[in-house]
């Protein structure tokens, strides 16, 4: 079976997205796209090999002969586009994040759930080797008790008002970078923790990019239902500084950290452990693990369940840093 895919939104993110399922020919194909944006429908549908051109996405799910769609919009519109294609009988993939309000996750997840479909957060780091096998390592108990996590996405970003678009503004956007680049971090370190978050604590900041409305940076912590605790840094404000790892995870029994291609783990009065991995290019990589979880019926690492986690954190530590306090996740 080839899964027959529809292009929902085809700004810049979707240029990886067509690649990663042109990778995987014999498991995926492009069909059809969708955007209001006449000039980039009409290139990514070149670039994916002749797909069939909307200008309404709606139209798409009637009629593009597709079994799923890759939805690739500015974040405010997600939430109608997923129970759209739930309710046209297509699965989804969704870019983070999975939309802007509790309410609107609510109503995803009655969606998918009424429609029998598969949805899948495009949490593309989750493909990283690395990852999987730091998962592995604190599932088997490697660390034993889990204390403490953290977890880094931070860059230079050359945002100004000319070129920030719709990321510039909370309505559009719904935050500033905690919920746009910041999601990676906090899905990452829930992934990891692989406890339900209960508390969180937040401080955003507004370094360098004064124009946004919303942050250019963000530190969160998260206290985990088992007693855990993590921490997010991210940033658009600044380069990490040099060492700083993508992930660490400390326990009672040792410790692992890498920067997300090497991972080294250290029991406790043991050597350090080191193992390269090869490079991986996520955002195709993710696509490409959509199309084969909905060939072969199987449950994707991350559905709306857990996409809901991840931004009932962010929301949290944009109500804890609001109103200065710690905020239950509950809330």
């Amino acid at each position: 079976m080839t899964v027959s895919i529809g292009l929902i939104g085809c700004g810049g993110i979707s240029r990886a997205h067509v690649r990663g399922y042109l990778a995987v020919p014999d498991v995926a194909a492009v069909v059809a796209v969708a955007d209001i944006d006449p000039a980039s429908a009409r290139e990514r549908a070149a670039q994916a090999g002749g797909a069939r051109v909307f200008a309404d996405y709606r139209r798409m799910l009637e009629d593009g002969g597709i079994d799923a769609v890759d939805i690739c919009l500015p974040h405010h519109l997600h939430a109608d586009a997923v129970i759209a294609a739930a309710k046209a009988g297509k699965h989804i993939l969704i870019e983070k994040p999975l939309c802007l309000t509790a309410a609107e996750a609510e109503q995803i997840a009655d969606a998918v759930q009424a429609c029998g479909v598969t949805l899948m957060c495009a949490h593309d780091q989750l493909t990283l080797p690395a990852v999987a096998r730091a998962k592995e390592l604190i599932t088997s108990g490697a660390l034993g008790r889990v204390y403490e996590l953290r977890a880094t996405d931070a860059f230079f970003n050359d945002f100004d008002p000319a070129t920030a678009g719709w990321r510039a503004h909370t309505a559009t956007s719904g935050g500033g970078e905690l919920i746009d680049t910041g999601y990676h971090p906090t899905y990452l370190l829930l992934h990891l923790a692989g406890s339900r978050p209960a508390e969180v604590t937040a401080m955003l900041s507004n370094h360098r990019l004064g124009f946004m409305e919303g942050e250019d940076s963000a530190r969160v912590l998260v206290r985990f239902e088992d007693g855990a605790v993590g921490e997010i840094a991210t940033s658009w404000a600044y380069d990490p500084a040099p060492f700083t790892g993508k992930f660490s995870v400390v326990g009672e029994l040792g410790s692992l950290w890498s920067d997300g291609t090497t991972l080294c783990h250290r029991a406790r009065g043991e050597a350090t452990t080191t193992t390269e991995f090869p490079h991986v290019d996520t955002h195709p990589a993710v696509c490409a693990d959509f199309a084969a979880r909905i060939r072969d019926g199987a449950r994707p690492l991350h559905t709306e369940r857990e996409g809901t986690d991840v931004l009932e954190v962010i929301l949290a530590a944009y109500r804890s840093a609001a109103e200065r306090r710690t905020v239950a996740v509950d809330e």
